[in-house]
This record gives C-alpha cells, sequence and structure tokens, in this order.
C-alpha cells in the first residue's frame, strides 16, 4: 500500500475558500481506480499548509493513473488558484497505522465509526 502526501500551501486569505473548493472536486479523487481512502489536515503551526494524505493500491494507480487522467485535471484546476505556491507531493510505502492495543480508532467517544481507510 502507498500513500501520497502532499503539501499543499495556501494563500492565508483563502483557507476557508480552499476547503470548500476541494469538498466540491473530491469525488473525482474518490472514483479514481485503485483510491482506498484520505485524509486532508490543515497545519496547526501552519494554517496555511495543507496536507492531504491519499492511500492508494499502488504507486501506478496514482502515477501515472490518476495524475494522467482528465480527473485529475479537473481535480486541479479547482483548487490551484488557491495555492500560494508549488504543492510539494512525495510518496511513502506502508501498512496501516499501528495503535495501541488499548486504542480503538474505529470508533469515537461516543461508539461511532470514524474509521478512515476502508
Amino acid at each position: 500500500m502507498i500513500y501520497e502526501i502532499a503539501q499543499l500551501p495556501v494563500d492565508k486569505q483563502h483557507t476557508e475558500t480552499f476547503r470548500q473548493a476541494f469538498a466540491e472536486v473530491v469525488p473525482l479523487l474518490q472514483r479514481a481506480e485503485g483510491y482506498q481512502g484520505h485524509l486532508l489536515a490543515q497545519g496547526i503551526e501552519t494554517p496555511d499548509l495543507f496536507h492531504l494524505i491519499v492511500r492508494w493500491r499502488s504507486l501506478e494507480d496514482h502515477t501515472p493513473g490518476f495524475e494522467e487522467s482528465e480527473d485529475h485535471q479537473t481535480f486541479m484546476t479547482g483548487l490551484e488558484q488557491y495555492f500560494s505556491e508549488e504543492p510539494r507531493v512525495y510518496h511513502v510505502e506502508g501498512a496501516a497505522f499501528a495503535t495501541s492495543e488499548h486504542d480503538d480508532l474505529t470508533k469515537n467517544n461516543a461508539g461511532i465509526p470514524t474509521d478512515l481507510w476502508p
């Protein structure tokens, strides 16, 4: 399993509109071949830097797969106006997140499922 990690620098005055734009284009990502889940997180110390972590079945599913698709072009067109500079993208290989034996990360305190990775 492969994780794509994209660091997305967003103009400070556009962070909220960026979130809205991401919500509009994310279905294009979700229907990609080999897509297995994602997380979009805003930096705490650097709130103008978002981190998009996407789990892919294989590197080829992301690149060339999704990256060469029309859906990717539309996905990026919907977001690029908010970037303050070019996003940085890299990949890591590994299994799902490890947890302690006491953690149940699949449910929140109310017992509602919260698992991001199918």
